[in-house]
Formats: structure tokens, C-alpha cells, sequence
């Protein structure tokens, strides 16, 4: 670990004063004008000594959650144990250097703030991950400022403090949504659930307020009084989230990739559908087919749909629908709701995408059991 002494920013903008001071001497009097370089010399000398007798770092570490969530910020703390005088304003400054995938600049720099303990020093860093995957704090540098806040004792350290970076989970976790999941499953156990699905479950009078397209005429006509049918809602439904990993997707919307966006959206929706009892997985494609996750039932394993699309990789390439989808339609046994989040740059990427999803359809519809069933739904 290495002290280099350097001077501070007072001490350039006092340099910067006196050259014209300097310009002025020798052309007012220009016998004088060993005032200058002896100025100059002195002002380097006050660097040096103060930066001699700035304070001594006893101890510094760097405290980071071993997780976070992309788009969110992250805070790292600083916390430093200095000994001897500081005369820097504000306080001692700190900065760090990090994978990309947590700042956009990959370094940030803080001012370190008096602590409960005598001598003790601590400073909060605001991250903002970019992308997912595993990000690392490389290294972090220390500046202590002398007593006249002339020269300063800088010091480096290399560091290996690694952070996981998931997709983020914020809508999941906001209160709209936490109260809509808990009056949807209000009353689930002591009836079974009726709503504008595709099964029928009864027939009922018809009474004034109803959608009259519930209209049985049939069994009215039987019955020689209006009767309306009441359908239970669909459940235990295959959906599919499918996610292009190429390279329009990979492209930054305010700051943060169209993929982690996409993935965002899709863990909600995932979530939603877990709690109304459909089975979900998870497919990343790019130039061929990358994470395939098997179907999951229940909300305890929704960790698994997590830590999927955490390993989502991006790709600077064009993705191939064709080969995905078709690797898609092998897998499925049953008819299944796919969500394809894609973008295009050019409409001929966007044709071949529709002729692949086409296929998609036409091939899976005739793979279903002879018993009469809809299409796959787009």
C-alpha cells in the first residue's frame, strides 16, 4: 500500500493566483524576479510538509450487500479509522472503482463524515446496477488532507468485494399489487371460482345487470324463462415467458436495458399467475436457445423463475426466431400461453418473427390430444 503526497485543489488554485502575480513583478520590477520561483518553491515545500503530517489510516473497509436488484440503488459504506489531523474540507474523500454492470462510469467518489467513535470516518456510495449478473468492487483510493489543506497523503487498496445483481422484484413487492393478490384469493377455499373464463361450471336465472351475451337460449327455451351461463375461471394454465436476448434488446431505455425491463414485467406476471394457480417457466433465446426452465406451480418455487432470468446473458447478436421457436414448440405437450418480449430494428426481423410464431401455432395446435381445444393463444 503506497502513500503518494499530492497536492489539493487549494493548492493549485493558490499556483494559479500568483502566475499572474508573477507576470506582474517582473514587468513592474524586474530585478525582483527571483520572488517568484522563490515563491513557488516555498508553496512546494508546504505541500510536502503538509502532506507529511496529514493523518495516518489505521484501518478501512467496505461494507456492500452481497445482493441487489438492477435498476435500484445500492449502498456501499465506507468506513475509515484515522489517526492524526485532517484539515481537508469536509472531510477525508474516498472513491471506488467497479465493474460497469454497477454504474454506468464505473467509479464513483464520497466524502468521508465524522463517526460515533473518536477518529473513526464514514461515507455512503449510491450505486445504481445497470445490468444483472456478478459485479465487483475493484478498488478503492483514500485521500487525507494536511492541516493547511495544501498537500494529501493518498493512499490505494485493491479489493475483491463481489455483488450478485438480480432482476428487480420492486412491482412484486408494492403494496397495489400485494392488496389486489390478497382480495383475489379472498373466499378461494369455500367456493370454487367463477369469472369470465372458458368452462362452464352452472346455469343461473338471468337478472337485470347481467352481460346478456351470458344468455343461454337454449336452456331458456327449455325452461320458458331466461337462464344465463356461469363459467369457472381457467386454471392450471401453461404459460411461457419468452425473452430475446439479442442485440436490440441489449440496447439502454432510460438507463437500463429493454431485456431487464422485459424481465421486470415478466417475474410480475409470473407471480401473478403462480397466485391464480397457472404453472409458469421461463425461455431465453438469442442466436440459438439459452435457459429453458422446466413449468413450476407455486409461489415457493418462484425462486427458480428468479434466479433464471438473473442468467439471462446479453448478445450483441441477432437473434433466430425460427431455430428458437422451434426448439420451443418440441418442448411444450399442451396447449400453453406464450409471451414473446422481443424488438425489432428492421420489418423483415419482424415478418420472419411472425412466421415463426405462426408455425408456432399451427405446429402445437396439432400436437394437442384429439379432444376438441382452442388454439394456442398469441
Amino acid at each position: 500500500m503506497k502513500f503518494p503526497i499530492i497536492p489539493t485543489a487549494r493548492a493549485a488554485w493558490l499556483a494559479a493566483l500568483a502566475a499572474p502575480l508573477a507576470v506582474v513583478i517582473a514587468a513592474a520590477a524586474p530585478a525582483a524576479w527571483v520572488v517568484a520561483p522563490v515563491a513557488g518553491a516555498v508553496l512546494l515545500l508546504l505541500v510536502v510538509v503538509d502532506g507529511l503530517v496529514a493523518g495516518r489510516l489505521d484501518h478501512w473497509q467496505i461494507n456492500a450487500p452481497p445482493d441487489a436488484e438492477v435498476g435500484e440503488p445500492l449502498p456501499v459504506s465506507i468506513v475509515a479509522n484515522i489517526s492524526g489531523r485532517h484539515g481537508g474540507a469536509g472531510g477525508p474523500q474516498a472513491a471506488l472503482a467497479f465493474d460497469p454492470r454497477l454504474g454506468s462510469d464505473g467509479r464513483c467518489a464520497t466524502l468521508l463524515h465524522p463517526g460515533a467513535q473518536a477518529g473513526q470516518w464514514q461515507g455512503d456510495a449510491i450505486l445504481l446496477p445497470t445490468r444483472r449478473g456478478t459485479a465487483r468492487i475493484t478498488q478503492m483510493w483514500l485521500r487525507l488532507a494536511g492541516p493547511l489543506g495544501l498537500g494529501a497523503r493518498q493512499t490505494s487498496r485493491q479489493v475483491e468485494t463481489a455483488i450478485r445483481i438480480w432482476p428487480d422484484l420492486t412491482p412484486i413487492r408494492s403494496p397495489e399489487l400485494q392488496q389486489y393478490l390478497r382480495d383475489a384469493q379472498f373466499g378461494l377455499i369455500a367456493r370454487r371460482i367463477r369469472g369470465e373464463g372458458t368452462q362452464f361450471e352452472a346455469l343461473s336465472e338471468y337478472e337485470p345487470g347481467m352481460d346478456r351475451r351470458r344468455i343461454d337460449w337454449k336452456a331458456s327455451a327449455r325452461h320458458t324463462r331466461l337462464y344465463a351461463r356461469e363459467n369457472e375461471s381457467e386454471r392450471n394454465n401453461q404459460i411461457v415467458f419468452a425473452f430475446d436476448c439479442g442485440q436490440a434488446m441489449c440496447e439502454p431505455v432510460d438507463g437500463l436495458a429493454r431485456i431487464d425491463r422485459a424481465v421486470t414485467a415478466a417475474l410480475t406476471a409470473a407471480y401473478v399467475a403462480l397466485k391464480s394457480g397457472d404453472r409458469v417457466a421461463l425461455f431465453g433465446f438469442a442466436r440459438k436457445p439459452q435457459v429453458m426452465t422446466p413449468f413450476v406451480g407455486s409461489t415457493r418455487e418462484f425462486t427458480q423463475l428468479q434466479s433464471a432470468a438473473a442468467n439471462l446473458d446479453y448478445h450483441a447478436e441477432e437473434p433466430n426466431f425460427t431455430y428458437a421457436m422451434a426448439t420451443l414448440t418440441a418442448r411444450l405437450q399442451r396447449r400453453s400461453l406464450i409471451v414473446l418480449f422481443s424488438d425489432f430494428t428492421d420489418p423483415t426481423a419482424a415478418e420472419m418473427m411472425v412466421e415463426s410464431v405462426g408455425r408456432l401455432v399451427t405446429n402445437t395446435s396439432c400436437c394437442l390430444s384429439p379432444s376438441p381445444m382452442p388454439k394456442l393463444r398469441q
